[in-house]
């Protein structure tokens, strides 16, 4: 308890953490991963969801899922829209097809094009052989684009005829590539603000967002506050040790209001456990 309230005291948690420090789901179905695909490598950790908010949340993926229609998540950064993405996955007639993620934000613009829908050796510098894009490389499965918002104007025009055709042409090359995934979409800003001021397509926000689903920040939901941290504080996925979880260190969690959703909760959890001699 002492170590947690001084985490929350001084704030020292609320460093931006770059993986996606959420609960996945316990069975994947991905096929062999290229470099552009998210290696799971290790134990998946417990997923839940726990509180009433999630579970009508939960109760409206799984029928999405067994519609083929483009989905767009939205909410907050950390709370679990790439879980959601792989839900309707794993729920979807597609769970033994490959599951594809890009954080579009982590690309730089001059690689975004050759990264979605490929390149021919020697269209440009470095470009030693010719290369599936992530659409080719999702074929059969879902492609997820997390934070979309952060696609570069220039890209856009050529996202949205993808979507439309069914096809991509290869940077360096004018023959297409038919393809068949489901996209699945996900951004924490507001893409209607940003189409007001020019710098998201309409018709590609028209596009994407065909079914919209809105993911409820941590503190909407308090019951998964705490199954999540009796989760992570047993789990040796987190910080490499296993630990009990005491009544008041949850008390405490439950109370605090999460700007940073699930993985600041992860992260404090983490630290605890480093600074912690017995238990959390």
């Amino acid at each position: 308890v002492a170590a947690l309230q001084d985490l929350i005291r001084t704030g020292s948690f609320l460093k931006k953490c770059y993986d996606k420090a959420i609960p996945r789901l316990v069975h994947e179905h991905d096929a062999d991963t290229g470099p552009s695909r998210r290696p799971d490598k290790t134990p998946e950790k417990r997923l839940v969801f726990g509180d009433p908010k999630s579970r009508a949340l939960l109760a409206l993926v799984e029928r999405v899922a067994q519609v083929e229609v483009t989905t767009l998540l939205s909410g907050p950064s950390g709370v679990g829209k790439e879980v959601i993405a792989r839900v309707l996955h794993a729920s979807s007639v597609r769970s033994e097809k490959p599951f594809v993620a890009l954080n579009c934000s982590a690309i730089p613009e001059q690689l975004v094009e050759s990264t979605l829908f490929g390149h021919i050796k020697g269209s440009f510098t470095g470009a030693t052989k010719d290369q599936k894009g992530l659409f080719e490389e999702a074929d059969g499965g879902v492609l997820f684009l997390d934070e979309v918002g952060e696609l570069p104007l220039s890209v856009q025009p050529k996202l949205l005829r993808a979507i439309q055709e069914r096809k991509v042409t290869r940077v360096g090359s004018f023959k297409e590539y038919q393809f068949d995934i489901r996209l699945i979409a996900a951004t924490n800003r507001d893409l209607n603000q940003m189409v007001s001021h020019g710098s998201f397509r309409e018709d590609l926000l028209y596009r994407l967002n065909t079914f919209h689903l809105t993911i409820p920040t941590l503190s909407e939901r308090p019951k998964d506050i705490e199954q999540l941290a009796i989760s992570f504080a047993e789990s040796a996925l987190v910080a490499g040790v296993a630990m009990d979880i005491d009544r008041g260190a949850l008390e405490l969690l439950i109370n605090h209001d999460w700007p940073g959703n699930v993985r600041e909760l992860e992260n404090v959890i983490a630290r605890a456990k480093v600074l912690a001699t017995s238990s959390v």
